[in-house]
């Protein structure tokens, strides 16, 4: 069985006002469900795991709610970060503690905040990525895109090997005429962030690239079970270094040909702002208007295409408006046009420099 390892961190600031430092996005419910982003990734991984082989690993701000939104996952295994030092360090220690008990496992890791509607071909898709894990391989899997989209980073497909291919390179986040480039070439993949692999292999090469973050995260996982282990974390864990877990592992493994990986054909989203919320949920009306679920109505009068947060427990109206976005909750509005959704994030850092840190 997979051993399936969720990190849920990050606070979302493109998704402000509802998305707060206290509240992320992946604790909020943006299915088009009543099940939050974090319920949702946990429920699929579930047809890969049973609850005691499900890892989260979040800061310490959020695991009151973490455990509060996930009953059946064991509170040992939520793993609390002291404070956030990338994905690499929240990875390796999942990693680590799991080595500890099953050292030879195959594990998964899937970030909280990603949408993924068909769970059925997800898992299909892992099972793929296991087979290769098996081998030896750091698996990745990447996502057939649907056009040239420059937010992704993408992924080069090298030779064909099992059910999957070799990792030629990871490649970043590119131009528009680049982005159409790799779409045309047929042998490029979205970078989706999902990777499956042994724990024994990856930890190997974590040693190999990162020698002091392994021997920090083994020493932590060793004591996990320990009266030490608070101790441990108050001396090591600031002394990690920051740094994504491509950086630190996948990218140097690729160029040596360790990497595989596996397309997976399955709508897939990192549903990182309001535009992206309204292309995935389904409209409320005839003319595109989404609305996302919260304590107030809305009345919306030859208006189209709009995505509307009802959060304050009030009516939001308008009238001949269209294509915007408008976040009602009880301390703050916005009101912005969906095709400038991704300068929200700008506007929290004005919030933060007016000294308003109650408002993120």
């Amino acid at each position: 069985m997979l051993h399936a390892v969720v990190p849920a961190g990050g606070s979302g600031t493109r998704l402000w006002p509802l998305s707060r430092a206290q509240r992320p996005k992946f604790l909020l419910p943006l299915t088009g469900t009543g099940s939050s982003l974090l319920q949702s990734t946990v429920e699929r991984v579930r047809l890969l795991s049973d609850p005691g082989r499900v890892y989260v690993v979040t800061g310490a701000a959020h695991a009151v709610d973490v455990a509060r939104q996930l009953p059946e996952v064991p509170g040992d295994n939520i793993l609390v970060e002291p404070s956030p030092r990338d994905s690499a360090a929240a990875i390796s220690l999942a990693a680590a503690v799991i080595a500890e008990r099953e050292p030879t496992a195959v594990m998964g890791a899937f970030a909280a905040d990603h949408l993924v509607l068909d769970g059925e071909a997800f898992a299909k898709t892992v099972e793929r990525a296991m087979e290769l894990a098996e081998t030896g391989l750091l698996m990745t899997i990447g996502i057939n895109p649907t056009g040239p989209d420059t937010g992704f980073g993408y992924l080069r497909l090298g030779a064909p090997v099992g059910p999957g291919y070799q990792l030629e390179a990871f490649v970043e986040k590119p131009d528009q005429v680049s982005a159409v480039e790799y779409v045309s070439a047929g042998n490029y993949l979205w970078n989706a962030g999902m990777f499956v692999w042994r724990v024994d292999v990856f930890l190997a090469e974590l040693k190999r690239h990162r020698p002091a973050l392994h021997d920090a995260v083994r020493t932590l996982a060793a004591a996990w079970d320990s009266t030490g282990r608070e101790a441990l974390f108050s001396q090591l864990w600031p002394t990690l270094e920051k740094i994504s877990i491509d950086y630190a592992v996948m990218e140097p493994a690729a160029a040596a040909g360790k990497v595989g990986v596996v397309p997976g054909d399955f709508d897939w989203h990192d549903v990182g702002d309001y535009h992206t919320l309204g292309q995935v949920l389904t409209a409320a009306d005839k003319v595109g208007n989404v609305i996302v679920r919260g304590s107030g109505e809305t009345l919306l009068t030859e208006s189209k295409r709009n995505v509307v947060v009802p959060a304050a427990g009030r009516l939001v109206a308008a009238v001949g408006v269209d294509d915007m976005i408008i976040v009602d909750t009880p301390d703050a509005l916005l009101v912005c046009p969906r095709d400038r959704a991704q300068e929200v994030k700008a506007l929290v850092e004005e919030v933060k420099q007016a000294a308003r840190t109650d408002l993120v």
